[in-house]
């Protein structure tokens, strides 16, 4: 059985290496931060993130020593938030990542490349994109952390690649499905966060769940505007990977991008809401590199244009969402 390495010391990558604990003797878990570290290994549970996960010590190896995390694994899962992605790396060579595995559970825009991570592994260590696989949802790290019932999608061009990942993920309370589609479900993975974003920012204005349902029919079809143009195969929006992951951070308690959207939408700055939640939302920083992603696509996001416009260029939300409306059908 392949080692597995996860890269992260957040909530998703708790959550993933408690999923893994279920089929795995041991699993390499690489934490940042030292003082992380040494609370996991003495109380058995991360400090930050997930506090009522407990570990068995026997099968985790937790470090802040990346290469010995990456030297020791196969198969990397990588829970890092985009925006430190390419500092988390900066140290690390191509040589160290040959001949590994590679999966995204990243679900952001790397903003210094205005990229996608399988496109940031592929070109940073030369990982081939048949190599190189992505996980995502429907499902929240949270209700990991609950063993509610949750659902998974693992998408990758190498069949029996995603096929060996699925059933490494799969357990009482993980059911799996596979894909090929690697970059319309990491984009739409980028994408949600951003209507995630819209739909909080609306709540917070007071708009009720009428609107709501007319939003989200919308961006569910700039979402699917954006990945046909962007990547053309065939694929049904309508599944899990994409609407059912946009519905769920768009709805969810637990969606931060919606929490954050929410404190937009009550007049929190930008700086502010950040600050408050302490924790990265990812479609913040989505916003701006899709919508230079798009300068070359030309697709029609209004939704997308209006987020952008309330983050970026500090229009005011009441206006933008008033303009909006106007738009969406």
């Amino acid at each position: 059985m392949k080692t597995v390495g996860v890269i992260g010391g957040g909530s998703w990558a708790t959550a993933l290496v408690k999923i893994l604990c279920n089929n795995f003797a041991q699993v390499n878990w690489f934490v940042r931060r030292e003082d992380q570290v040494a609370h996991i290994m003495r109380y058995k549970h991360n400090p930050s993130y997930l506090q009522s996960v407990e570990f068995d010590l026997n099968q985790i190896y937790v470090s802040n020593d990346l290469e010995a995390i990456i030297s020791r694994s196969d198969v990397l899962i990588v829970a890092t938030p985009s925006a430190f992605l390419v500092d988390l790396f900066k140290d690390t060579t191509p040589d160290l990542f040959k001949g590994k595995v590679v999966f995204s559970a990243v679900k952001g825009i790397v903003p210094e490349y205005n990229a996608i991570p399988a496109r940031f592994f592929h070109k940073t260590f030369g990982t081939p994109y048949k190599d190189i696989g992505i996980i995502c949802g429907p499902c929240h790290a949270e209700e990991v952390a609950l063993e509610r019932l949750s659902y998974l999608t693992v998408a990758c061009q190498h069949e029996n690649i995603a096929e060996e990942m699925a059933r490494m993920l799969a357990c009482r309370y993980i059911k799996t499905t596979t894909s090929d589609d690697l970059f319309g479900t990491e984009l739409s993975a980028v994408l949600k966060n951003v209507y995630a974003l819209a739909s909080g920012i609306c709540a917070g204005l007071g708009y009720g769940d009428n609107f709501q349902s007319v939003l989200i029919a919308n961006a569910i079809q700039e979402i699917e505007n954006f990945i046909d143009e962007v990547s053309p195969i065939h694929r049904d929006v309508k599944s899990s990977a994409y609407l059912g992951d946009l519905l769920v951070t768009a709805y969810s308690k637990f969606s931060r991008n919606r929490t954050f959207g929410f404190m937009i939408g009550k007049g929190y700055s930008v700086k502010t809401a950040q600050l408050e939640m302490d924790m990265i939302a990812e479609g913040y920083y989505a916003t701006k590199c899709v919508k230079e992603i798009n300068k070359k696509f030309q697709v029609d996001m209004p939704i997308l244009e209006a987020v952008y416009n309330i983050l970026y260029e500090k229009i005011s939300p009441v206006i933008e969402m008033k303009i909006l409306t106007d738009k969406l059908t």
